[in-house]
């Protein structure tokens, strides 16, 4: 699995049992093997795509907050490209 979204798989996990939009993005994770974060963002619906720009700032600081470089780097990939 690609790596950034390896760790974007782990987040939603926090957030499948609070929401349906989570438990979408999750299952097109876990379904598809994609090969780059550019080809998993084409796949999502706008309503996905707002869904994680509302969690990922909050879990890319809680990385910078726990000193965990790596995951904030991963993360930070995938959040560039919803824009």
């Amino acid at each position: 699995m690609n790596q950034p979204l390896g760790y974007l798989k782990e987040v939603l996990s926090n957030y499948t049992d609070r929401s349906d939009v989570c438990q979408e993005i999750y299952s097109i994770i876990r379904e598809h093997d994609f090969t780059t974060e550019e080809s998993f963002v084409r796949k999502l619906s706008n309503e996905q795509i707002d869904f994680l720009n509302k969690i990922l700032p909050d879990e890319i600081d809680h990385a910078r907050e726990v000193e965990d470089s790596e995951r904030v780097e991963q993360l930070n990939e995938v959040f560039e490209l919803l824009y």
